[in-house]
């Protein structure tokens, strides 16, 4: 037997309710909110982009564009539909298109020297996970950010989801209990993970391996539901899978002599926008697009495994597979009194089948809207008990269960609306890019890493 129960998230729910703690976003009133990108690939041209102005525009105006690609840049203006200047140089953007904010959408092992400088230009940021990819660079953001007295969002959209925000109600309701343990476990598709080995993402130096670029999503959501900070990381990690693990490779998909018998061939020219922003302006930069998985380079993790210890006390078991045959994610956590579990786009789990092969360009999508007829589950079940409660929210169509807008509607609209401190800062962005980070270097130098090796960040029991 079960009871099933419906709880639906409102901007009112939750103790934490609180003020947005960007004061200094602040816009005057009947003003718009002044925007600067830099970095114009395709999440820097989409999400934080084409979407701004096609959601937000009466809001905001964008009054610069920079990257170091020409070719990419003007037909990203284009993509976009907007008319303000662009620039190679970062600092003649900031000086001569004064704006309000900057978002930093560039290789992330570049993020910080693009924080810094408008940091110390008098300039806030909003940048895209992970804030950064090393320790070094992650203070460098820090004192930045506290010499210059602006601030820094960072961008972990996942939070924002009705999922998401679901599963921290009832950890904050202490619906089972202080929690004691969670078991963490996230799988991308053959699909989804092999694009990250085609890209510039295979290699540690340009996004800090998987750890950081991908699991600084996985991280920060432990964080936020926990309510806690990491203090120590055990980790494991190999590459077994894709990189030098082929008898074949080439230099690029287009052309490859072995494409008839790889099944990771990907035909990059079947996306006219992929085309335009990439294959196009190679010869600007030589960033090839459609880089083969099998390529001798790579030098990231394509199976991890990871044991967390927090401040509180909660032990974490996370792993992250990059070749599954579905894409998806399961989540456990054990209380004193019980237990809730819950997973996203488990194919035996879940009603409706998806098309692994389209399901992550469906995710990018920036619609926020319930699709109907389908819901997320989340099992929550006491000790002792014969039965288990079944709590219910709509499955939303759009990125990241409909984070992505949602998130950005906190931004730049409604700047009052912050339930359980869900907008993130710098603390938040370090907190999440250490644990990556102390993962590296456990496998490196087999053994646990405290986090204070890192950082003169204290871990905090508990962050609010």
């Amino acid at each position: 037997m079960e009871r099933r129960t419906f709880m639906k998230y409102t901007a009112a729910a939750g103790a934490s309710l609180m003020l947005h703690p960007f004061e200094s976003f602040a816009i005057p009133l009947g003003k718009k909110i002044r925007l600067a990108l830099v970095g114009t690939g395709a999440r820097g041209s989409s999400l934080w982009g084409r979407e701004i102005v096609r959601t937000f525009g009466e809001v905001t105006e964008f009054v610069g564009l920079s990257d170091i690609n020409p070719g990419r840049l003007e037909y990203v203006k284009k993509m976009m539909n907007v008319s303000c200047p662009t620039f190679s140089n970062f600092e003649q953007m900031l000086k001569e298109a004064k704006p309000d904010y900057v978002i930093v959408t560039t290789v992330d092992a570049t993020h910080d020297e693009f924080i810094v400088k408008a940091l110390d230009m008098g300039v806030n940021v909003i940048t895209e996970k992970p804030m950064t990819t090393d320790e070094v660079k992650c203070k460098r953001i820090l004192d930045a950010e506290k010499r210059s007295g602006k601030k820094v969002v960072v961008a972990f959209n996942y939070r924002h989801s009705v999922h998401a925000m679901q599963l921290k109600e009832l950890l904050a309701s202490n619906r089972v209990g202080k929690i004691t343990s969670v078991d963490f476990n996230w799988y991308l598709n053959v699909h989804h993970g092999s694009d990250y080995f085609r890209r510039w993402h295979g290699r540690v130096a340009k996004g800090g391996s998987l750890w950081v670029h991908k699991a600084t999503h996985h991280f920060d959501l432990l964080n936020w539901w926990l309510n806690s900070e990491p203090v120590e990381v055990s980790a494991y990690g190999s590459l077994e899978h894709y990189g030098k693990n082929n008898a074949f490779r080439g230099a690029k998909c287009r052309g490859c002599e072995h494409k008839e018998k790889c099944k990771f061939f990907w035909d990059i020219t079947a996306n006219d926008n992929l085309v335009n922003l990439y294959v196009k302006n190679e010869q600007h930069d030589g960033y090839i697009r459609d880089g083969c998985v099998w390529s001798n380079e790579i030098d990231i993790w394509d199976k991890m495994s990871a044991q967390i210890i927090y401040a509180n006390g909660v032990t974490a078991n996370y792993s992250l597979t990059t070749y599954s045959p579905y894409e998806g994610w399961q989540i456990a956590f054990n209380g004193m009194n019980g237990r809730i579990e819950t997973w996203e786009d488990i194919p035996y789990l879940q009603k409706t089948p998806e098309d692994q092969a389209k399901r992550h360009a469906i995710e990018m999508s920036n619609a926020d809207d319930a699709i109907a007829g389908e819901v997320r589950e989340i099992i929550a079940m006491d000790n002792f008990a014969k039965n288990y409660e079944v709590y219910t929210t709509p499955k939303i169509r759009g990125g990241h269960g409909g984070g992505d807008v949602r998130m950005q509607r906190r931004m730049f609209v409604d700047t009052n609306d912050n339930p359980h401190h869900v907008m993130a800062g710098t603390r938040e962005g370090a907190m999440s890019i250490l644990i990556g980070i102390a993962a590296r270097k456990s496998i490196k130098e087999k053994r646990p890493v405290k986090i204070a090796e890192l950082t003169d960040l204290v871990p905090m029991a508990n962050r609010f």
